[in-house]
């Protein structure tokens, strides 16, 4: 992976496990699927990591640009 890109990598990837979270709690939700406890724990895990990951993204952007 070229170093310069990883920023955005990360943060393109912060951004798709952050929909995919979000659009499987929303299914639960509107009993489009069913719910259960472990699709539950992986979208909470889903949008965890992709916040975590958005975030280290953009922390990346700022300081390269130092």
């Amino acid at each position: 992976m070229n170093h310069t890109n990883q920023w955005l990598h990360l943060m393109v990837y912060g951004f798709l496990l952050l929909l995919f979270g979000f659009l499987s709690a929303f299914a639960m939700v509107i009993r489009l699927v069913e719910a259960s406890f472990l699709l539950g724990f992986v979208s909470y895990s889903a949008s965890l990591v992709g916040l975590i990951l958005g975030l280290f993204g953009a922390f990346s952007y700022v300081q390269r640009g130092r």
